[in-house]
């Protein structure tokens, strides 16, 4: 992970329990402030010593007895995290509760029914452990600019109703809060991050989808057919132009007013920017990413500052490289290199994700045709090459023959 240089603020464990406690999160034990500022996403492996970024949120998977509860809070308050999350529910005894309290680590529980990659996902979403530097102005419409759960917020309370911000493929951008008061379905999507499919079907079949994309008002949806699915929506398509970039849906007891249709109208405009902003920002990161990957590799007189800009100074590090088989030599303007370009950038993003739960300051960019991976490594050579392979052979195990 790239160190901050902009100087924004990180995100605080009030706001992630905002944001993520309705159906997400609940809170378990104390550990200190709420206003703790907090870092990155770690995912705790109790056969391996990964090191991880101070006011860490460590995902405890596994991890459900009391006593082991216990003594992996007071390792993780040696090591200064701030939040470690189990699976709820989860019975807090004394001890557990002292434990917190020591160590200043919260305690939190992950819903039933949630995955821990998609709780990683959102987590990440809120905090801002990647930000390179100011590639756009910090507020858009009055709102911190790309940060889609507090538009939902100020959209949900425009209409006084919970809304949720969804992309092309139906996919949960950001929610607000008081999912509660809308029915099993929300719950069901946003645990899921993904609407249902049995969903997206019935609204395909009832033309929602084709009314949403050919119109540029709010579309009024009545419950399917569905015993989980009892409350009405309102949607609306987020556009730039002539593309749809998702859309905005709110759970309503009935048809909006001829105000709160133009409040919803108006903040999709507002979602579009913000939606923009988070796309530019990604390809400029990776753009910079990518800049500081091949010089820390190249080793020139710019890699010490570069190593310093990517968080690994200090630290001995291994590289894994990793490319696509064949079609290298495509050309890019064709169809088939279109799609190896777009091959290679997700494996490349696979790759991120991977190395991001073994260590969190792994840097992974995309140069030229090949991936590469600097990965911090503690501990003996051997140590380290038998480690290394172990985390490349994982990775093809997952990702099949193609790379």
């Amino acid at each position: 992970m790239l160190t901050p240089t902009s100087g924004k603020p990180h995100t605080s464990l009030a706001r992630v329990l905002d944001d993520l406690g309705d159906v997400l999160l609940e809170s378990i034990a104390g550990g200190g402030s709420t206003r703790r500022e907090l870092s990155g996403v770690v995912i705790h492996d109790p056969l391996d010593e990964a090191q991880f970024p101070a006011q860490a949120v460590v995902l405890g998977v596994g991890v459900h007895e009391p006593d082991d509860v216990v003594r992996l809070l007071r390792d993780l308050g040696r090591n200064g995290a701030a939040v470690l999350v189990v699976r709820s529910p989860f019975t807090a005894t004394g001890e557990v509760r002292r434990a917190a309290d020591e160590s200043g680590v919260a305690l939190l529980g992950l819903a039933p029914g949630a995955s821990w990659a998609q709780v990683a996902a959102m987590l990440r979403t809120l905090l801002v452990e990647g930000d390179i530097g100011d590639v756009s102005p910090q507020t858009l419409g009055g709102m911190p600019s790309g940060d889609l759960f507090a538009l939902a917020n100020a959209v949900a309370a425009l209409l006084d109703a919970p809304v949720t911000i969804e992309d092309r493929s139906s996919r949960v951008l950001a929610f607000s809060g008081r999912q509660d008061e809308a029915d099993q379905s929300r719950v069901e999507t946003i645990l899921g991050r993904q609407v249902p499919e049995r969903f997206t079907l019935g609204l395909a079949r009832n033309g929602v989808f084709d009314r949403l994309h050919r119109g540029h008002a709010p579309v009024y949806v009545d419950p399917l057919h569905d015993e989980s699915m009892t409350v009405p929506r309102v949607a609306l398509a987020v556009r730039a132009g002539d593309e749809i970039l998702g859309s905005i849906w709110a759970a309503v007891p009935g048809p909006l007013s001829k105000e709160r249709t133009q409040a919803l109208i108006d903040a999709g405009k507002l979602v579009a920017l913000h939606m923009l902003r988070l796309r530019a920002g990604a390809d400029v990161e990776r753009r910079l990413r990518a800049d500081l990957v091949s010089t820390a590799l190249e080793g020139g007189k710019g890699a010490p500052e570069a190593i310093a800009r990517l968080g690994l100074v200090g630290q001995p590090a291994i590289v894994l490289a990793l490319g696509l088989f064949g079609g290298s030599d495509a050309d890019p303007s064709t169809e088939d290199g279109l799609r190896r370009v777009a091959d290679r950038q997700r494996v490349a993003d696979a790759l991120a994700m991977h190395l991001s739960a073994v260590q969190a300051r792994s840097a992974v960019a995309l140069v030229g045709d090949v991936a590469y991976g600097i990965v911090p490594m503690p501990g003996s050579h051997a140590d380290c090459q038998e480690r290394s392979v172990r985390v490349a052979s994982t990775f093809l195990e997952r990702t099949g023959q193609r790379v």
